[in-house]
């Protein structure tokens, strides 16, 4: 309302009619609501520091933080802002500096950190409604994810069908054709073994065609072993039907296993899958399975190799057997190897010790609102850091300008009327009073003279007297005492004992 700072009834109506303008198109346009606040300080005060207009500059700062989506336009207004509060600062002709310091305190307190507060409430908002979208979001991949759970479980089963019964088939396929050669055969039989050993064959391509269609790509292989089963029982059992296979194990693995573990199930898996392949795809060709087991560090290498195959094989479906092994045991912190040895085939697996794997690498990064309130944190701080230096070098610069334009009482007493200009100069101050009290001079200066002013004290934050010396001619014509506020009779008596 203009009650500390005096205005015109038309300055106030002009005041009102913006602050009006303002309010009624924040919304649509926050920026230019804050323009007008700011033109309202500007106009009011060069250094924008005004009671009328601060709390109207600081509130739409706000504002716009809030609701502008842009960082550019808001930077660019303030720039705006301190260009043309300094070029008004420098058309008035008095000291610059502190004026200049007071218009960047009140552009960074009162316009930036309102509008970094209004940054921060907005980023509140989005992250929070970011979150619930998220939730949601969270919700309906949940389901999905139960659902293909169901999915992959039913292809599980599936495999663990394939796996053991495919074994079996193979076995029978090996047994029809260790009948089938038999000497003591009758003739009528062998067709018949003949046809057994092919149903046998047919019937697990088919089961793997089958298998194949229900897996998806990357689902999980969990092998089905029979209870108990160790992988010398697993070899037993391959040769007692007819494979040509014999078992060597070294160090640690020629103890008894347990087969309740992961890494146990795994081992009798690969095994598994290597003695199939080698009764399908090199039937007769003699196999060796090699188990050894490190006592210093538990890692076991398993290795299956068959020779050439005795005559021609069946054409291979390109089975996943291998592949899903491979992927299991790199989740198990293992390898596999499996490709052409010699005239033959090998397949080479190593396991880590239970309890070895790798543990999952940490997702890179931190959450958004980490990040979001990183960045605040830095803005904020770097604003205070400026507004730190900005506050400290108007105080040190008001210091050293009110320390450095006193002139000592008693200089000002040696002041004489008439006196050489060269000779008085030399007792006053380097520095002039950058705003002095003309209003409260006990006279006006006299006509052409180069008036200068001068404080009295070297105090800060208080009134305090004010000395005035006018040269002209080459000579002091004047010298008078300014009195501080409230203080004239007191100053005049001072002066009398001055000059005394």
């Amino acid at each position: 309302m203009g009650l500390n700072e005096p205005r015109s009834v038309g300055m106030e109506a002009a005041g009102l009619a913006a602050l009006a303008l303002a309010v009624a198109i924040w919304r649509r346009c926050p920026l230019g609501a804050f323009a007008v606040a700011a033109a309202l300080g500007l106009a009011a005060a060069p250094s924008l520091f005004t009671l009328s207009y601060g709390g109207a500059l600081a509130l739409f700062a706000l504002l716009m933080g809030r609701r502008a989506e842009h960082v550019r336009p808001a930077v660019v207004a303030f720039a705006g802002i301190a260009v043309v509060g300094t070029a008004k600062i420098v058309g008035r002709g008095v000291d610059p500096v502190v004026e200049w310091l007071v218009l960047m305190g009140t552009l960074l307190f009162g316009a930036v950190f309102p509008w970094l507060a209004g940054r921060y409430w907005r980023q509140g908002r989005e992250l929070a409604a970011a979150g619930w979208a998220r939730a949601g979001q969270l919700e309906r991949e949940q389901r999905i994810v139960a659902d293909r759970a169901r999915l992959r479980e039913r292809a599980r089963i599936a495999q663990d069908m394939h796996d053991s019964l495919g074994h079996e088939l193979s076995l029978i396929a090996v047994r029809a054709g260790a009948l089938q050669v038999a000497a003591d055969l009758p003739r009528e039989h062998r067709a018949a073994v003949a046809d057994l050993r092919v149903a046998a064959s047919d019937a697990t391509d088919r089961l793997h065609e089958i298998i194949g269609l229900l897996r998806e790509e990357g689902d999980e292989v969990a092998p089905l072993a029979p209870a108990g089963e160790t992988v010398a029982e697993l070899v037993e059992r391959a040769a007692g039907s007819g494979l040509p296979v014999r078992y060597i194990a070294a160090g640690d693995a020629s103890r008894p296993e347990l087969t309740g573990t992961e890494s146990e199930r795994t081992v009798h898996r690969v095994v598994q899958e290597a003695l199939t392949n080698a009764a399908r795809h090199a039937p007769g060709a003699p196999v060796t399975v090699e188990s050894a087991r490190d006592a210093a560090t538990g890692t076991t290498v398993v290795t299956v190799t068959n020779g050439p195959a005795d005559g021609p094989a069946p054409a291979s479906g390109g089975g996943s057997g291998l592949i899903g092994l491979k992927a299991r045991l790199g989740d198990l912190g293992g390898t596999l190897d499996a490709g052409p040895h010699g005239d033959g085939f090998r397949v080479v697996a190593r396991l880590p010790a239970a309890g070895a794997t790798p543990a999952p690498a940490p997702a890179p990064g931190g959450s958004v609102i980490s990040y979001a309130r990183r960045r605040t944190v830095l803005a904020f701080g770097a604003a205070v850091a400026t507004g730190v230096l900005l506050v400290g070098g108007a105080f040190a610069w008001y210091a050293y300008s009110r320390s450095h334009s006193v002139l000592e009482p008693a200089d000002y007493a040696r002041l004489r009327v008439g006196q050489p200009q060269d000779a008085a100069e030399r007792l006053l101050p380097d520095r002039t009073a950058s705003d002095p009290p003309k209003e409260r001079a006990p006279s006006p200066p006299p006509e052409g003279a180069d008036c200068r002013y001068y404080r009295a004290s070297g105090e800060l934050f208080v009134t305090v007297e004010h000395f005035r010396v006018c040269f002209a001619g080459g000579a002091v014509v004047e010298k008078s005492v300014i009195p501080k506020a409230g203080g004239r009779e007191k100053a005049l008596e001072e002066e009398k004992e001055w000059v005394r």
